[in-house]
């Protein structure tokens, strides 16, 4: 992937939260593990925090920017199906808010996860795959740490993104996002 591009995206991406996303999309999908599922996602649990949703598929705006789930929607979470499915190599990528429409949001406590929490995500095949949560980070959205969410990895990670901070109303916008990392459990 280019870096240019792969950073353009993080920053424009999650620029927003509370509406449309303005990024193009990376380049191309991550390959797939030998052996592990190829289903597509259809729900994602993260216990810890109470919090569960089916998954919408997120593309992209006839613009060329992410699309993020529907924010008169807060309770949805969507999966970017341009980022790898969950249980394949590379980083998974699932959106929520943290609110919207004057309610919290699916992710409204994602600050709260902890490494060693567990993350879990149905397949449209009917398996449940296992993620256990290696960090959580807030982040400056200037700071946006693109390389560590989105770039290639060896194995099936998954990445759980929404923003978080102080809420700029001049903008309209968090300031910051809060990532949880997270590695397929064996």
């Amino acid at each position: 992937m280019k870096r240019w591009l792969v950073a353009l995206l993080a920053i424009l991406l999650l620029g927003g939260c509370g509406s449309e996303v303005t990024a193009p999309a990376p380049e191309a999908p991550v390959a797939a593990n030998a052996g592990a599922t190829t289903s597509l996602p259809d729900w994602v649990e993260v216990p810890s925090i109470a919090a569960k949703s089916s998954l919408v598929p997120l593309g992209l705006n006839p613009d060329k920017t992410v699309e993020v789930p529907p924010v008169d929607k807060p309770l949805q979470a969507g999966w970017y199906e341009n980022s790898p499915p969950p249980g394949q190599a590379g980083p998974a990528v699932v959106l929520g808010h943290i609110d919207g429409n004057h309610q919290k949001g699916i992710f409204w406590r994602l600050r709260d996860v902890k490494a060693g929490d567990k993350v879990f995500v149905g397949t449209k095949d009917g398996k449940k795959l296992g993620f256990t949560v290696s960090k959580v980070d807030q982040v400056a959205k200037s700071a946006f740490p693109t390389d560590a969410v989105y770039g290639d990895t060896a194995d099936p990670e998954l990445r759980l993104i929404t923003c978080g901070g102080v809420f700029d109303h001049e903008t309209g916008n968090y300031r910051d996002n809060i990532i949880v990392y997270a590695k397929l459990a064996s």
